[in-house]
């Protein structure tokens, strides 16, 4: 009985969460409807309440604000735009912070996260996965030997974590994609693709 149980939830709970996911996105997405006049509303004009119609709205509002950002006029306006939200004392940190970290994030240059590596922490006895990232060229400049820019996330929530300088020679850089690392954090290790070591930078290996 037990093993049928566990069976049931190994089914049940990831499909449950994903339900749960998708109906906030979608929730959330239909909020947009409220953009536009009541009348116009698909509740008003059907009769009937159609989840999910506010994900085409959004998309067209995503779509046109692009095509709008991208011409001339819409680019001095978005520059004036967010000029203005920089004199704002406390909303330019935020502002600007998210608009950084949005930016590399979904930019196509793919300088998000450039490697994954296996990196000491929390102490020189353990090793971690991490992410490297960018250092700047004034820290760079500090250092003796070569460090690298890594940013080291939690589990299972992968959005936090701690950034961090360490050697390069202190790193070992493993043949694994972006993505097989995050879920391998996520999945606290349970989705864990076997990989090995393509470049190993630490003394003694």
């Amino acid at each position: 009985m037990k093993r049928y149980f566990i069976t049931g939830l190994l089914i049940w709970v990831p499909l449950g969460i994903t339900i749960w996911v998708l109906s906030a996105l979608l929730g959330a997405m239909d909020q947009t409807l409220l953009l536009l006049p009541a009348q116009w509303r698909p509740h008003h004009l059907l009769g009937v309440h159609i989840p999910g119609l506010g994900v085409i709205l959004t998309g067209v509002v995503i779509v046109l604000t692009g095509l709008f950002a991208g011409n001339l006029i819409g680019q001095r306006l978005v520059r004036f735009w967010e000029s203005l939200l920089q004199r704002i004392p406390v909303v330019k940190s935020i502002y600007g912070s998210v608009k950084q970290v949005s930016d590399t994030l979904l930019s196509g240059s793919g300088l998000a996260f450039k490697k994954v590596l296996l990196v000491h922490y929390p102490h020189p006895q353990a090793w971690s996965l991490a992410f490297q990232t960018n250092i700047p060229g004034e820290v760079r400049d500090q250092f003796d030997v070569e460090h690298v820019a890594v940013f080291i996330p939690t589990t299972p929530s992968p959005v936090n974590g701690f950034y961090f300088y360490v050697r390069r020679d202190e790193t070992i850089e493993l043949d694994m994609s972006v993505d097989a690392a995050l879920k391998a954090i996520v999945s606290m290790g349970v989705v864990a693709p076997t990989m090995k070591p393509a470049v190993s930078n630490y003394p003694g290996d």
